[in-house]
């Protein structure tokens, strides 16, 4: 899966002040995105509020994006959750055409032990009829999945090709990237810490600012990616602050505020998250005008 190092978007889903989904602004964002570096797209995550959205808006997006898209970017899916019978039903029933792989998130608030975790995706994996990254991030899940359970997922199913890691413990990311198969994918799912992971032998990103700065986060990663580390870490300065801001109130509430001052998208979330409060977003907007 060598097309899926790099950096991919974590795309948002834009709403009308209505609240239903506005796919002139999807279409707009993806143009976006191919004309400015991002090497694949990551719909249905955290960032897009997939578990605000209906069975039928999921797969409306999907294919919006597929036809939007025109081969021109590789596309990832997310589908996690924490029933893995409800969740190997849906992997079964959906159509995945024009997509590379799955993305799928640690079963959350169930809080399984590693060999609950470690059935739960081998279930995935053997339903999945794309290749399948894992997804670590232990904040949102309250449960991380370890090393060694990895490494067991990976010798017991070809498919499973890549983790997009969250936690940014470099130190368990380092261990990991040393034991896994040369063609295993190590991707970060921290903005913050991305860079990091890049000087010890990490693939990418998994970006959350990408969405709003893609041009410039591809930049940064791109050079990190080929040992250009002065240059990377000159850009990791600029956009640092951009990156505390965004995740202050949540994603994708400060993304959203960014985007809707770029005119991107309107500001509008599904509860229960909501909009950035005036001092956030005036401080997004301040900080942006320095970026630009």
């Amino acid at each position: 899966m060598q097309k899926l190092k790099g950096v991919g978007v974590a795309m948002v889903t834009p709403f009308t002040e209505t609240g239903a989904i506005d796919y002139l602004a999807l279409k707009n964002l993806i143009e976006l995105y191919v004309e400015q570096g991002i090497d694949y797209l990551v719909v249905l995550g955290t960032t897009a509020e997939v578990v605000t959205l209906s069975s039928e808006e999921k797969e409306t997006i999907m294919r919006t994006v597929v036809k939007y898209n025109q081969n021109r970017l590789p596309l990832v899916v997310g589908k996690g959750g924490n029933n893995t019978a409800a969740l190997v039903k849906e992997i079964k029933e959906t159509d995945f055409e024009g997509y590379s792989a799955i993305l799928s998130v640690c079963p959350y608030y169930n809080r399984p032990n590693q060999e609950g975790i470690y059935q739960h995706f081998s279930a995935v994996a053997a339903a999945a009829p794309l290749p399948v990254i894992l997804y670590n991030v232990p904040s949102r899940t309250a449960a991380a999945i370890a090393n060694e359970t990895t490494l067991r997922l990976i010798k017991a199913h070809k498919n499973i090709v890549g983790i997009k890691d969250a936690s940014a413990n470099m130190t368990l990311n380092a261990e990991l990237i040393n034991a896994v198969p040369e063609h295993f994918l190590v991707l970060s799912g921290d903005d913050e810490s991305a860079l990091n992971l890049c000087e010890i032998g990490g693939h990418g990103v998994i970006s959350v600012i990408a969405g709003a700065l893609p041009k410039q986060f591809s930049s940064l990663i791109h050079h990190g990616l080929k040992g250009e580390f002065t240059a990377a870490k000159r850009l990791q300065e600029q956009i640092k602050p951009m990156i505390d801001l965004l995740f202050e109130e949540g994603n994708p509430t400060g993304l959203k505020a960014l985007l809707a001052h770029q005119n991107r998208c309107v500001n509008q979330l599904r509860l229960p998250l909501v909009k950035a409060s005036s001092s956030l977003q005036n401080r997004i907007e301040k900080d942006y005008s320095k970026l630009v």
